[in-house]
């Protein structure tokens, strides 16, 4: 406790009494009134303005109004020079106070200077700060007949939709589904949908049949990010308002637990075997993950759902329906995938595919096929994805990529793993290359038009996009270097495994303690030069990136059809340190059609499809080494991003078709002698070495792992007819 003089009292507050008052200056510590004597100390404990200031206008009222303000006697007859009024005494022997109504109050200040809110109830109050979104658009068509439904009809058979989604096939029924976050069931209206039961079960209830589940569907990025730093450890608003999360254990895709089920249909159709990704798993196996995915789902007190397309040509889109526990993957997909409008969503009905993401809990290590307590299982007779025991968000997108490796070839439309930008000319180019070869850095150009920067089909009509959005690295992320990235990671991006400074949330995009596999999130509407909608004209330019581990490929080289082909079913590279589980450092790889970790079919199969359309269409083929220079990893250096998009823009521009070309020993291919912006000397690698003997080597070395790979599709036509397949295999290096 502590006490505070009051040094004068020259004028009364007119708001608070009504009336202006002038008095003499005096103090309370040098012969103050007799009838203010005893609160000539004021004392502050827990008292507020509000109640010092009661205390102020009633002393000072009794001393200017003592006719209205009476003091009750202590029971002496006197209280301490305060004249005895009516009343009994006050607590602890002071005095009571009784006050009366004044009359005419015209002249009394009050706060209530706008009209009062017309609500009851606190919670009626916040129902006003959120209005209910509506429909952008008219619905008209076929659409105008869903127009009679009530809201509550739709939701209700979202999520009718929902739990058929989510039914045991042991008890054949969904569980019991509610709409709205659990943390505000008084401000959410009751939605609920409860299974109809076609038989008695003969069993007993089990604990989450007798719950409610409820299903946050479609949230925006403003509610996953309230959902995420309430509820997910590791979720924190970042300060470009971006936001950071951790993927947990996992960091990156692990292959090796991908499964796929072998079945009649798929025994036929896709690549197995020696090189092929597809690593079997029989039918009972994937429902035995699948109820374990689907029970763990159903006992969470909230599941999100997100109801998204894929492909964004309108003939040939795929409808996908992502369960999570977690925020972060409903705002990852949010992101990743296409988005639709109200209306599509209205109507969005049941969907092609289905992931049940349970990464939080994991598999059982006794099940048959499983080598970890990690499985990534792909079902494409039931259209269903279940993941168990990893948490990296990346699995979902390229899950899904997968399927539409195996879906889009059957409508004779060729899936891509490569990026893809538009000139203002109407000239597109793709990027084909693995995670780290610079797919999405090349793709994203501020001169150009981006389609997208992953994943894309190439149809009679020309390019589409499969994706909503981008996935970008962040390691060594600059807004020197990539302006456009950098821009774009703002609110509503997804920043995986970065590291932040804890008090100004800055990301210090140099740090690798988490991994070095960081990424970054977001709407392909971040990057200002987007073209929406993603489509785009038949290809012009083909470019093969690749990340030479060795040193040895030049920067740019000029294919023939055939070439193209070669370097396209071999997809040379290195793997990128964190793009997955394990690695440190690069090593050289091959993953066939630069996506062998995604493709169903076998990739001669996809060869072919890219042979008739660029060869349609005229377009070129060109290799680019975004690798070392100058010697192997550990000894060169990598090549610079400056270069390389030197050598971009002579592609775009048409210079390098008239440029001089020379051949180079081994892998025959053609190098111009001179690129505007590039320095001559490095075009040529054998120019960068030092040591002439051990690039000879290297280079021998390379073109033997690369004959080494090429062994088991050498069988395999290519084409219709066996000419294309031996031009193939003549494409290779020469020694």
């Amino acid at each position: 406790m502590y006490s505070t003089r009051i040094p004068q009292l020259d004028k009364i507050d007119a708001c608070t009494t009504g009336h202006h008052h002038e008095r003499p200056k005096s103090t309370l510590s040098s012969s103050p009134p007799s009838r203010i004597s005893s609160f000539h100390q004021i004392h502050l404990c827990s008292f507020d303005d509000r109640i010092i200031r009661a205390c102020f206008f009633l002393v000072i009222n009794r001393s200017f109004f003592p006719e209205e303000i009476e003091m009750a006697s202590n029971g002496n007859g006197n209280a301490g020079g305060v004249t005895p009024g009516k009343g009994s005494g006050g607590r602890n022997g002071l005095p009571k106070i009784q006050t009366q109504k004044r009359q005419g109050g015209s002249g009394v200040c009050h706060d209530d200077s706008s009209a009062p809110v017309n609500v009851q109830t606190i919670d009626e109050l916040h129902s006003l700060q959120r209005k209910k979104s509506a429909p952008t658009t008219p619905l008209d068509g076929v659409q105008g007949v869903f127009a009679n439904f009530t809201e509550e009809e739709r939701h209700k058979q979202q999520l009718q939709s929902i739990s058929a989604s989510l039914a045991s096939l042991t008890r054949e029924t969904g569980p019991k589904l509610v709409r709205g976050d659990p943390a505000r069931r008084p401000e959410t209206p009751r939605v609920v949908h409860a299974p109809d039961h076609y038989f008695t079960p003969s069993f007993a209830a089990s604990d989450s049949s007798l719950k409610f589940t409820h299903v946050l569907y479609n949230l925006s990025p403003a509610e996953l990010y309230e959902q995420a730093i309430k509820y997910e450890k590791g979720s924190f608003i970042t300060s470009s308002g971006a936001l950071a999360t951790l993927s947990g254990a996992k960091t990156g895709r692990a292959p090796k637990d991908k499964r796929v089920v072998r079945d009649d249909v798929t025994e036929d159709e896709l690549w197995w075997g020696k090189g092929s990704p597809n690593i079997e798993m029989d039918e009972n196996t994937f429902l035995v993950n699948r109820e374990r995915a689907v029970d763990y789902l159903n006992s969470l007190e909230k599941v999100f759902v997100n109801d998204q397309f894929l492909n964004w040509d309108p003939e040939n889109r795929i409808k996908v329906r992502i369960v999570s526990a977690r925020a972060y993957h409903s705002l990852f997909m949010h992101n990743m995938c296409i988005r639709p409008s109200a209306e599509e969503l209205e109507n969005f009905g049941t969907p092609d595919f289905t992931i049940y993401n349970a990464g939080q809990f994991p598999c059982n290590r006794y099940t048959h096929y499983m080598t970890s307590s990690t499985s990534i299982d792909l079902n494409l007779g039931r259209r269903e994805m279940v993941i168990l025991g990893t948490q990296y968000a990346g699995e979902m997108k390229k899950g899904l990529f997968g399927v539409m490796h195996y879906l889009m070839p059957k409508r004779q439309i060729l899936s891509l793993h490569s990026g893809c930008n538009m000139g203002k000319d109407g000239d597109v180019a793709l990027f084909f290359g693995l995670s780290g070869t610079g797919k999405t850095t090349l793709s994203t150009d501020h001169n150009r038009y981006l389609i997208g920067d992953d994943e894309h089909c190439w149809s009679d009509k020309g390019v589409s996009n499969i994706e909503g959005g981008c996935y970008a690295k962040c390691i060594d992320l600059s807004r020197e270097k990539e302006p456009d990235i950098w821009n774009a990671i703002k609110f509503g991006t997804v920043l995986e495994n970065v590291v932040f400074d804890e008090h100004t949330r800055e990301v210090d995009y140099l740090d690798k303690s988490v991994t070095e596999n960081t990424r970054a999130a977001y709407p392909i509407e971040y990057i200002p030069n987007a073209k929406i909608p993603c489509v785009g004209p038949h290809p012009k330019n083909v470019i093969l990136l690749a990340c030479d581990a060795f040193g040895v490929l030049p920067p740019v080289s000029k294919l023939s059809l055939a070439q193209t082909m070669y370097h396209f079913i071999s997809g040379y590279t290195a793997l990128v340190a964190g793009t997955e589980e394990g690695v440190k450092e690069p090593r050289a790889t091959f993953s066939a059609c630069f996506g062998a970790a995604f493709i169903m079919l076998h990739p001669t199969k996809y060869a072919a499809m890219l042979a008739t359309k660029m060869e349609k269409h005229g377009a070129t083929g060109w290799l680019v080494n975004t690798g070392w220079s100058g010697g192997s990893y550990g000894a060169g250096s990598r090549m610079k991003l400056a270069y390389t998009r030197k050598i971009i823009d002579a592609i775009h521009s048409g210079e390098l078709l008239t440029a001089n070309y020379k051949k180079t020993e081994v892998f025959g291919l053609e190098i111009p002698t001179e690129v505007e912006g590039v320095p001559s000397e490095i075009l040529d690698p054998v120019n960068t070495w030092s040591d002439k003997k051990a690039h000879k080597e290297t280079l021998l070395k390379l073109g033997g792992l690369f004959k080494n790979n090429f062994e088991v599709f050498v069988n395999h036509k290519i084409g219709k007819d066996d000419k294309l397949t031996q031009e193939i295999l003549a494409a290779g290096p020469n020694f």
